[in-house]
């Protein structure tokens, strides 16, 4: 199941994006999977069909999904590289949230802590393969 922060700053086609991208990165959504229509998950998560369909172009503009013509929009081939790429574009970002941790007196240990954390959390979801297959189904 999708979800989104009405009460968030971010527009919810944004949220939607990052949803549907992170189901990608976890094994939920598989190369030719169709997605849920617009109109199913407009009516799901009570927004505007525009707000999905915003979403949805916003994904087909990143090469990560393709659209059918009376179908809807499938996963595609090569998504889970390309999102991967963009976000080894954005390491940068994260030296940077790095460097102004170390500014703040956060040690070295700490941050490690957090990045080994991270990384056994995306084990055990690849390990079990469970947990976000029930939230979008």
């Amino acid at each position: 199941m999708f979800h989104i922060d009405v009460m968030s700053r971010r527009p919810v086609y944004e949220q939607l994006v990052d949803e549907v991208e992170r189901f990608i990165l976890r094994g939920v959504l598989e190369p030719d999977q169709q997605i849920q229509s617009v109109r199913s998950l407009s009516m799901e998560l009570a927004v505007n069909p525009n707000t999905v369909q915003k979403a949805f172009s916003e994904l087909d503009r990143r090469g990560i999904v393709y659209a059918v013509p009376g179908r809807g929009c499938f996963v595609k081939s090569g998504a889970k590289e390309r999102i991967g790429e963009r976000m080894r574009q954005g390491l940068g970002n994260f030296t940077e949230q790095v460097y102004e941790l170390a500014l703040a007196g956060i040690d070295k240990e700490t941050v490690m802590s957090c990045v080994e954390d991270a990384f056994a959390r995306k084990g055990e979801s690849n390990d079990t393969g469970r947990g976000l297959d029930e939230e979008i189904s």
